[in-house]
């Protein structure tokens, strides 16, 4: 008989590519899930992982075996709604996936509130891109994700998953305060070109979204500093060294060598919420979604930039 907890092991380190990925998605430490594997091979008497430079590979019956985990996890969890269902609570483990400024911004509340309504519903978050995140619901490996995308920008979903739009989160200008730009009521896209670019590195939806704007504009867009964190933009904004575009969910007060400023026409990124449709009957989803909803409509980030001019 295989320990399906050993199966779920194995079919993290598939979704994720190596053991600390998989260890960060299931709270585990990398030493638990090797563990895992370890017993694992023992099972089947099949070797599963291979050595490939400090990473390991899964072998030809280790990604036939995590396809059959895959299907068996889905199982199990459609008995795990049903159940959850017929008692009518928010129960068991809820794993969410989330954007940096989504999880900083939006969650800490929500998360606080699941805390005190559904005491029993034992709640955990994972930091993801939404490329990352979206995929990740869709292969089980996480309950709910809050994903944000751009018209221009659209994210993939895959089939079988279902959304809920929180609402838009517009997106300023942040300039050096004794930038000619800092002057404006307002800038227009036209005044973009030509300018020295803050952004996250090349892959993140963000970055996507700068460069596909400035290239519709006739530009190339120059970017000569690649940072994950908006915070560090704004340090390197606040320090004179370029311009950035920074939404305001999760964006703190600005420094008071920092303009906020909005373009024209406004930039607006969508944020909403992605779980698989087979378990929208789950009452912790049912939960977590209204909570997200309520959060969302009480920080409203649409009304006003968070910084001065």
């Amino acid at each position: 008989m295989l320990d399906l907890g050993r199966l779920r092991a194995l079919h993290a380190v598939a979704v994720h590519g190596s053991v600390g990925g998989a260890a960060a998605a299931l709270g585990f430490t990398p030493s638990a899930v090797s563990q895992q594997i370890t017993k694992l091979e023992r099972e089947t008497r099949t070797v599963l992982l291979e050595r490939q430079g400090r990473g390991v590979v899964l072998t030809d019956a280790a990604v036939r075996l995590a396809d059959t985990a895959q299907q068996l996890l889905a199982l199990v969890e459609q008995a795990e709604v049903t159940l959850e269902e017929r008692r009518g609570q928010a129960v068991g483990r809820l794993l969410i996936a989330s954007f940096a400024t989504g999880a900083r911004g939006l969650l800490p509340g929500v998360l606080a509130g699941l805390r005190a309504t559904c005491p029993d519903l034992d709640v955990r978050l994972l930091e993801a891109d939404p490329y990352a995140a979206a995929e990740l619901v869709a292969r089980g490996e996480v309950d709910l994700a809050v994903v944000q995308d751009w018209p221009t920008v659209p994210l993939p979903v895959q089939e079988g998953l279902s959304r809920l739009d929180l609402g838009l989160d517009p997106v300023d200008l942040l300039v050096p305060a004794d930038s000619p730009l800092a002057e404006l009521d307002a800038v227009p896209v036209a005044r973009l070109l030509g300018q020295r670019w803050i952004s996250v590195p090349p892959g993140n939806i963000c970055h996507d979204w700068l460069v596909g704007t400035l290239r519709e504009a006739g530009e190339e867009p120059d970017v000569l500093y690649q940072v994950g964190e908006f915070e560090t933009q704004i340090a390197l904004i606040a320090a004179g060294l370029g311009l950035g575009l920074v939404p305001r969910l999760g964006r703190g007060p600005l420094p008071p060598g920092v303009a906020a400023r909005p373009v024209v026409p406004e930039p607006t990124r969508r944020v909403y919420a992605l779980w698989r449709t087979q378990a929208s009957r789950r009452p912790a989803i049912t939960e977590a979604l209204h909570a997200m909803q309520e959060q969302w409509n009480a920080i409203s980030p649409g009304r006003a930039p968070a910084g001065g001019r």
